[in-house]
């Protein structure tokens, strides 16, 4: 295979950023540095800063219906991380895109460098749909900016689709095909609002659908 597939599968990077390791010279094949679109197979030995890369013996991918309070990292930095509520088994999974600490619900982890970069690369434009509370109704004005204008935030302008789930105007359902840092949140609060709850509920083919909070299953 291909050497940036064989970087990718390895590691979880994504192709471009499998490239940019060879180009930067911190990959070697059997100790020399690579060749632009060179093939190599497991008899190869290929190393990044002197540890071997090898293919994982079996893809697993998981999702796990992620609670508030939980961080999508090993590192917990005082908080609890996600990987105490999988067995050992899985600890060497890594999230597809993450969910904040105070966000919840559909969280997928893989050790499948392809599907990494196919859910989460921009180009990919895999849907994504979360249920989100607001501190308050949601002014008409503010859903149109939202929905049709868009807002601009730092990174650019953020425009994704609201659905009134018909209670108080605090209850939406949110749509969107990218996925920036807490965009959504950041879009609501340029806009005066607060998300006090965000649930994501589809990623792409995925769905949550009744699994329990804190649980996961095989996929």
């Amino acid at each position: 295979m291909r050497i940036n597939r064989f970087i990718a599968l390895a590691t979880g990077v994504s192709r471009r950023a499998a490239d940019k390791l060879a180009d930067a010279g911190e990959i070697l094949v059997n100790g020399r540095k690579i060749r632009v679109g060179q093939e190599v197979t497991e008899a190869d030995r290929v190393t990044w800063r002197g540890k071997r890369l090898k293919l994982p013996e079996e893809f697993q991918t998981i999702l796990l219906n992620k609670p508030v309070g939980y961080v999508s990292s090993r590192s917990g930095q005082g908080s609890s991380t996600i990987y105490k509520l999988l067995p050992a088994m899985y600890h060497e999974l890594k999230p597809v895109g993450r969910l904040d600490k105070n966000s919840s619900g559909l969280l997928l982890l893989t050790n499948d460098g392809v599907l990494t970069h196919q859910l989460s690369h921009p180009s990919s434009h895999k849907m994504k749909c979360y249920e989100i509370i607001l501190d308050k109704p949601l002014k008409s004005p503010d859903w149109f900016q939202i929905t049709k204008h868009g807002v601009l935030l730092d990174d650019g302008i953020s425009k994704f689709d609201l659905q009134w789930q018909g209670k108080d105007g605090k209850h939406w359902k949110a749509t969107l095909y990218e996925g920036r840092n807490r965009q959504i949140r950041r879009t609501f609060a340029k806009q005066g609002y607060e998300v006090t709850k965000l649930h994501r509920t589809i990623f792409g083919d995925y769905v949550l659908g009744g699994l329990p909070s804190g649980k996961y299953k095989i996929v």
